[in-house]
């Protein structure tokens, strides 16, 4: 409760939700004496996979005994997910007082959540100097909250695509623009781009990091990886090749995001051992992206049919779950909750083959778009239904065995589910 009533405070610090500025984040760490100066980090930019690839990072850090401190946006369940501090989420009266303290400091200053909380990150990060921080940028980078890193070791560039363009002017909503702020300030030390969705995307990023003096790695250029048999794929890179088991997370997507953390991590030289990559990719934790969820009051609805969760929510997020969905033989059962500003067409343009679709309301989300208005959007796909939640959703699904429920459209509705179950 306690954390909840500063949350509410920190919400009515500036009457906007975002405000691209870095002014007000780099006043407040002054006066908190620029904690970000005195931190060890590891970038990470995008419009998918950011949170995947961190996970994939962290998860062989802790393999190799390193400690880490990993920022991270949204929350799925709770805010205390966003602040991990020596491996572990920062508890709720640790994160009041830390909370508390920045708070004072801010003197009730103007300032947006994402900010304030970015800042807070930052200010306790800086106790812990020799750990490895795994920072998570938010909204296109160039004026982000977490772009106040004077050097960092690495930023990693993941899939880019069209996502959150109704911060953009209708003339500039173009890749091209969305690449420039993403990628046009990032620092010189070194840069790792993911596998993206198009050649296209791919020479945009070269062409606006074309002048930065960083070491620069690109998929299928500097590493790749190849799927084998039996369990098992190929990892390759200027340092040799690995033979690592297939991960505990589901999507071919997944072995992309890995084969980039492999690569960041090898390029930056912690002496991290091959047995520390291979055990590490085989306990990643991952919240909402492609999990499945095996027990739970939700679960028991669907009996032993399969229930995935997946928060994807842009073209490019339901292009590759569509891609691990046609790996699948089964009949395929979607239900979908989406906020407003999300190209919805496109988004279940995707989807291929499905049994039924069933649209749904996002509860407590008022920038959401109704389940009754998604499903007319949706009225050219056969199957398609409204209900009200999750729960008349699952139900009202005619299940045979072998089928697969997956619940999509928002990290919003992600948290709700997972709430329920």
């Amino acid at each position: 409760m306690k954390l909840q009533k500063i949350l509410s405070r920190f919400l009515k610090l500036h009457p906007k939700e975002i405000d691209l500025s870095l002014d007000r984040i780099k006043l407040l760490c002054e006066k908190l004496g620029n904690p970000q100066d005195k931190i060890k980090a590891i970038s990470v930019v995008g419009t998918n996979g950011k949170q995947s690839t961190i996970n994939a990072i962290f998860s062989i850090l802790k393999e190799a005994k390193v400690n880490c401190n990993v920022y991270s946006s949204p929350h799925i369940q709770k805010i205390n997910e966003r602040f991990i501090f020596d491996n572990q989420e920062l508890e709720d009266d640790k994160l009041a007082s830390l909370f508390e303290e920045v708070e004072k400091i801010n003197d009730n200053q103007k300032i947006t959540f994402f900010e304030i909380l970015s800042t807070c990150f930052f200010y306790k990060a800086a106790q812990y100097p020799e750990n490895i921080n795994l920072i998570e940028a938010g909204l296109f980078h160039r004026f982000d909250a977490t772009n106040i890193l004077k050097k960092n070791l690495a930023s990693v560039v993941t899939s880019i695509s069209k996502d959150h363009l109704d911060w953009l002017p209708k003339n500039e909503q173009t890749i091209e623009k969305i690449v420039f702020e993403k990628t046009s300030s990032l620092l010189n030390s070194n840069i790792i781009v993911s596998k993206q969705n198009s050649a296209n995307t791919k020479e945009c990023i070269k062409k606006t990091i074309l002048k930065n003096s960083s070491k620069k790695l690109f998929f299928d250029e500097d590493f790749s990886y190849s799927t084998g048999e039996n369990g098992f794929f190929y990892y390759e890179d200027k340092f040799g090749g690995l033979k690592l088991p297939l991960p505990n997370i589901l999507g071919q997507f997944q072995l992309e995001n890995i084969s980039t953390a492999v690569a960041t991590l090898r390029l930056l030289d912690f002496d991290i051992k091959d047995d520390d990559i291979k055990n590490g990719i085989t306990k990643i934790e991952s919240i909402a992206r492609l999990q499945e969820i095996r027990s739970g009051k939700l679960k028991e609805l669907v009996k032993n049919n399969q229930l995935l969760l997946d928060g994807s929510h842009n073209e490019d997020g339901a292009r590759v779950l569509n891609e691990y969905l046609q790996t699948l033989n089964c009949n395929k059962h979607v239900v979908v909750g989406m906020m407003a500003n999300k190209d919805h067409e496109k988004y279940i343009s995707y989807f291929k083959d499905i049994s039924s679709l069933t649209t749904i309301d996002i509860p407590g989300q008022p920038n959401s778009i109704s389940g009754k208005d998604l499903k007319e959007k949706f009225k050219s796909i056969p199957n398609v239904q409204y209900k009200k939640n999750i729960q008349q959703a699952i139900k009202s699904i005619s299940l045979k065995e072998n089928d697969l429920v997956i619940i999509t459209g928002s990290l919003y509705l992600a948290g709700e589910m997972l709430n329920l179950n």
